[in-house]
């Protein structure tokens, strides 16, 4: 299968860190977005991995070469004209079986029985309580009937998680271009729940399946939340300190210097920082960052920041200075 993941946003509510640093590439738990992600592809048998890249482009194309060494080709998205458009401009790339994966989520779920199913696609849900927020599916004896973006009125309470499965990729690509001829839109922007919606009028049959985990890296507090959630799963690491105490579960990189400090619980702290004398709680720090003398909570700290002296919460981007 081909797996095919749009990731062109800019990534505003994430700012200012997504100035210099595209989303994808944010460090949760000791590991960029983006890696967790492709971990939890392992086992499939994956042809080619199609990245739709916008801002900051070049650095992801480093980043996937540098470490991964499946074939990756890359579409770039210049115009933030929705989910749909993303796909249209990777229509060469829309071929047999595809996975669509949308990286502002990453997620725990059994993806064994995809190569399986008799289904035409599988889209993955989860409940929730407010589902006014989200794409949702309506269901009946046990496929998906109709595919609502962000509801006003509450028709569901299953989210549409952002993994779609989709064995027909030709009729997909037909709906797509349907969608975009007959500028068929949501809320001013081309959305893949409504050409989803157009193959499930011409009779596809889209099964849904939940996921066991949906965690948020859209926003600073919900990237904190999912760092929690990640460090507390995995039970964290971490190499050498000097007088410090590690309040687990906490991710230190090995090449990081931590002195006279305490560390913890729920921080994740990337290559080369180095923390003097300082009180850290549910942060991430990035590389290369220096804090001396600070007290730090619920605080994102950008590469190569400096913070030195009293703060309590911070969220500042790379090369920055702060006291």
């Amino acid at each position: 299968m081909r797996i095919i993941i749009p990731m062109a946003g800019l990534g505003t509510r994430l700012r200012p860190h997504t100035h210099t640093t595209p989303k994808p590439l944010l460090q949760v738990a000791g590991k960029t977005v983006l890696d967790h992600v492709l971990d939890r592809l392992e086992g499939l048998h994956i042809e080619e991995v199609v990245f739709i890249v916008g801002h900051l482009a070049d650095q992801i194309r480093e980043h996937v070469e540098a470490h991964y060494d499946f074939p990756a080709r890359y579409v770039e998205q210049m115009e933030p004209k929705g989910q749909a458009h993303a796909l249209y401009l990777a229509r060469e790339h829309l071929v047999g079986t595809v996975f669509i994966i949308f990286v502002d989520t990453i997620f725990d779920a059994d993806l064994g029985f995809l190569e399986e199913t008799s289904s035409d696609g599988v889209i993955f849900v989860k409940e929730v309580q407010d589902p006014s927020r989200f794409g949702v599916v309506t269901v009946e004896e046990g496929y998906i009937t109709g595919f609502v973006e962000k509801p006003d009125q509450p028709i569901s309470n299953l989210a549409i998680v952002g993994l779609y499965f989709v064995r027909n990729s030709a009729l997909l690509l037909e709906c797509i271009e349907k969608a975009l001829a007959e500028d068929i839109k949501t809320k001013g922007e081309y959305y893949l729940a409504d050409a989803l919606q157009l193959m499930v009028d011409q009779g596809a049959r889209l099964e849904p399946a939940s996921v066991d985990v949906w965690a948020d890296c859209g926003k600073p507090e919900t990237l904190l939340t999912t760092n929690r959630y990640l460090l507390t799963k995995s039970g964290g690491t971490h190499g050498e300190t000097t007088n410090s105490v590690i309040v687990p579960p906490v991710h230190i990189s090995s090449s990081a210097s931590i002195t006279d400090s305490v560390i913890g619980p729920y921080v994740s702290i990337a290559g080369d920082v180095q923390i003097e004398r300082s009180v850290l709680s549910d942060s991430i720090i990035d590389e290369g960052a220096r804090i001396e003398n600070v007290v730090l909570r619920e605080s994102l700290v950008g590469n190569r920041a400096e913070i030195r002296g009293r703060a309590l919460k911070v969220d500042i981007g790379d090369d920055s200075s702060l006291g």
